[in-house]
């Protein structure tokens, strides 16, 4: 070919020819035009062959659109929506764009973090340079794979919060635990605070890698283990703001990312505290009224936040029935129980409830007298304000 005009009709004429072949040669033709770096495109052409492509691209098989993925995964400057569009793809297709395009942009990873599958979650926890807020929207799929891929990736930036997160998450995920501790931006702070459950093994390769003292890891470990002896409840996890759960409770609620949805589906991958630190920050509560709200035999205490709330009906069953696996002793749900506590919902006036809440985020000991003398009066708790 002698010109461009000439060029851009051996294009079309490709683009005509609907078979397989003529597919793959359209594709690999306009993908080698957007790689070679000798080749300047004036705008003209790079709007007709990004054109071409956008139309073509869903009626391609997909060892034709694997293979264009492949070609612009290289690509310095490609057409940005095509590459947006490819990484939405079947994993299949996607992988290249995921794993290498640096036209993607965090929004869009995160998009495709919360909307594609974890195959797709897994390929971006591999990816080279990870921004903070895309660890973030990793971590929070709660899927163990994914976050052990994530912390395997020593380019990927982790938070402080979200890594003081996953530290306290390895008393529960032993799969965290080594490649958190072999990651060069674990503090040194944390590396002691896991030595406390970590394996023998990985207590010496915190000794050999971290600047701590031997002698006062194995103080604090037997100050632990007495403690745990004298008072096995006492030492029953909660969410102290403080604590990682806490952390990052704050800050998804300061960034609006907390809906009841999300709570739902924080109590279905099992992450009961941080389930808790959530509610707390939402509603004001602090244990050990807290616990009593959330785990209270009769639910009342649920309804009456989640009424205060404004949480729908179906939201509130969907979590007291999840919650219960928090509360200690026995976790299965009395039939009769669930019904009680909807009937509340439904009874409950949510100004009523608001007042409620207002009274049970004063201190707790005092308003646990308070109700003491309301219940012995016969007057429900819900119902007190109410009736003034």
């Amino acid at each position: 070919m002698n010109g461009p005009g000439k060029e851009l009709q051996f294009l079309l004429d490709l683009a005509l020819d609907k078979s397989l072949e003529g597919r793959r040669m359209l594709t690999a033709t306009i993908g080698d035009l957007f790689t070679k770096q000798d080749k300047v495109l004036t705008e003209r052409e790079r709007a007709l062959m990004s054109d071409i492509l956008r139309k073509l691209i869903h009626d391609c098989e997909m060892a034709v659109r694997r293979d264009l993925s492949e070609r612009l995964a290289k690509a310095p400057n490609p057409p940005h929506d095509l590459i947006v569009t490819l990484a939405n793809d079947d994993i299949e297709v996607a992988e290249p764009i995921l794993m290498r395009s640096e036209v993607l942009r965090d929004p869009e990873l995160i998009r495709v973090i919360r909307h594609r599958t974890q195959q797709h979650q897994l390929v971006i926890a591999m990816r080279r340079s990870l921004s903070e807020h895309v660890s973030d929207a990793l971590v929070e799929t709660g899927n163990e794979d994914v976050v052990k891929t994530l912390l395997e990736n020593s380019d990927a930036q982790i938070s402080e919060a979200t890594m003081e997160y996953l530290a306290e998450e390895s008393r529960r995920v032993d799969t965290y635990q080594e490649p958190l501790l072999k990651r060069g931006d674990l503090k040194r702070e944390l590396a002691e605070r896991m030595y406390l459950w970590v394996s023998a093994a990985l207590r010496s390769h915190i000794l050999e890698n971290f600047d701590i003292e031997p002698s006062r890891l194995d103080d604090q470990l037997e100050d632990v283990a007495q403690a745990i002896a004298r008072d096995p409840e006492q030492h029953r996890a909660e969410p102290d703001e403080a604590q990682p759960a806490g952390v990052l409770a704050r800050r998804l609620v300061e960034q609006r990312k907390v809906t009841p949805n999300f709570l739902i589906q924080v109590l279905r991958q099992g992450e009961i505290r941080l389930f808790e630190a959530l509610f707390g920050q939402m509603s004001g509560l602090k244990a050990p009224r807290l616990q009593s709200v959330l785990y209270d035999s009769g639910g009342e205490g649920l309804a009456i936040a989640c009424r205060a709330m404004e949480m729908h009906k179906p939201t509130f069953a969907t979590i007291f029935l999840l919650s219960r696996r928090g509360r200690p002793g026995n976790q299965v749900v009395d039939p009769r129980e669930l019904s009680r506590a909807l009937l509340l919902f439904d009874k409950m006036n949510p100004r009523a409830a608001v007042e409620v809440m207002k009274s049970w985020r004063r201190d707790w000991a005092y308003q646990d007298a308070t109700e003491r003398i309301a219940a012995s009066a016969g007057t429900p708790p819900g119902e007190k304000k109410e009736a003034d």
